[in-house]
């Protein structure tokens, strides 16, 4: 293809910014998927059948971590550095990675592409696309590289690690712990290191840092002294962070607390960090410090909800955003108080905004009660399993009770469509509904229907 001919095609996508987003995406699932089948990528050498291949990919690509073999006695090696390889991609996002590419083969973007550029590196402004990606990928890099430090240090001191393998598995965790993906390589996941601090707590930081977003961290950083100046983004999401975890961590501790499945058996500082913990990870990192399995129903139900929240925008994280969450209680607020317009920490929020976000949610709803339906149908699970499997899969979060693999193949199919939909559906649904915002050239005469 000439120089021209892969501009007009390149142009020609940008003007439809979701096209090579989920082309993107897909094309580096079925590319994981194709190498997953290899006979080298097994533990036993024998090729791996397509769903569980095809499965696990998207489970990678979309930083999810729900499985349907177990990854360190399945996946040899190199299978376990394919899956390393789908969730750095996929965590920085494809356009990321053909933002910078474009960039160094033109130069330059058009406004359109910058545009696009923005659905997955998240820019808060039209400024210089290849600053942000730079940033997108340093700050990453930086992150990762600090808790895997702490992690291989860790496993060193602590568990009497050869260096190889304690490196490996430092790097290992740090990348899918930023990244929010959940993949772990050890059968349990990390309910071994549930009562050391050492371990999991650079691992909950790695999953916070991950979930707040690159934009919240350029501003923490540009402005460290200055927090008045941080935009009206910035300071929701920190706070509906900081008020999320802490729910999520007090909620699940007391619940959990005498239940003998779970916290019951643990002296009470163990109690308490694992209760961290566990309250972390529904920001959809998928790492379990605990059997999720035992947990009590209202436990669940206290995930479900966190899960589907998720975190922070432009971030690795999954579920609606916590900004989309905060915004529309604003919202619900300013109806309680009769306040014509919505006033958010000193300003007014745009209604294009409020219907953009009550688009997200409602239309996030739908998709995880029809799955759920669906998966009710097909299988003999009960409504706690299944509500929870679903929403984890659409939040890519990848906590999971238990049941994944056990599924009729339909039923995993449908997690396969509802990770990618959770993935990609939130970052083109709301760039859509930004590009397609327009003017209308006449009003119809109103009247309002009863409501309630």
């Amino acid at each position: 293809m000439s120089a021209s001919a892969f501009e007009r095609g390149f142009a020609a996508a940008a003007r439809r910014p979701s096209v090579p987003i989920v082309l993107g995406f897909a094309a580096l699932i079925a590319v994981g998927t194709v190498l997953l089948m290899m006979p080298f990528s097994a533990e036993s050498g024998e090729p791996t059948a397509l769903l569980p291949a095809l499965f696990t990919a998207t489970s990678a690509v979309c930083v999810t971590g729900l499985i349907v073999v177990d990854t360190p006695t399945y996946f040899s090696t190199a299978g376990e550095l394919i899956i390393l390889g789908l969730i750095q991609l996929g965590g920085l996002g494809i356009m990321t990675v053909a933002s910078l590419l474009s960039l160094l083969m033109f130069r330059r973007f058009g406004l359109r592409m910058r545009l696009t550029a923005q659905a997955e590196t998240k820019s808060l402004g039209l400024g210089d696309v290849r600053r942000m990606v730079t940033r997108v990928i340093g700050l990453s890099l930086l992150f990762e590289l600090v808790v895997a430090v702490l992690l291989t240090a860790r496993l060193l001191i602590g568990y009497r690690e050869p260096l190889g393998r304690a490196i490996y598995d430092g790097v290992f965790h740090a990348i899918s712990a930023f990244n929010n993906a959940g993949f772990a390589l050890r059968s349990d996941n990390l309910i071994s290191f549930a009562t050391d601090p050492w371990f999991i707590l650079p691992i909950c930081f790695a999953v916070i840092a991950g979930g707040l977003g690159f934009p919240v961290w350029v501003e923490i950083l540009r402005h460290l002294r200055s927090s008045r100046r941080w935009t009206m983004h910035a300071r929701v999401t920190l706070l509906a962070t900081a008020l999320l975890l802490v729910v999520g961590a007090v909620g699940t501790t007391l619940a959990e607390w005498s239940n003998p499945g779970t916290l019951g058996p643990m002296s009470w500082p163990a109690k308490l960090l694992a209760g961290f913990s566990t309250g972390v990870m529904p920001r959809t990192a998928g790492f379990n410090s605990l059997d999720v399995a035992a947990f009590h129903p209202g436990t669940l139900l206290l995930q479900d909800i966190l899960m589907f929240i998720g975190g922070g925008s432009a971030g690795t994280a999954g579920g609606i955003k916590v900004t989309t969450f905060a915004l529309l209680a604003f919202v619900i607020l300013a109806e309680i108080r009769g306040e014509p317009t919505v006033h958010v920490m000193g300003r007014r929020l745009p209604e294009l905004v409020q219907r953009q976000a009550l688009t997200i949610v409602l239309l996030g709803v739908a998709v995880v009660m029809l799955t759920v339906l669906v998966l009710l149908a097909i299988s003999p699970f009960g409504l706690d399993q299944v509500l929870f499997e679903a929403i984890s899969a659409f939040a890519t979060v990848g906590l999971s009770t238990g049941i994944t693999a056990q599924l009729p193949a339909f039923g995993q199919i449908l997690l396969v469509l509802l990770m990618f939909i959770g993935r990609l559906g939130p970052i083109t649904l709301a760039s859509a509904l930004a590009l397609r915002e327009r003017a209308r050239r006449y009003e119809l005469p109103e009247e309002r229907p009863i409501v309630g």
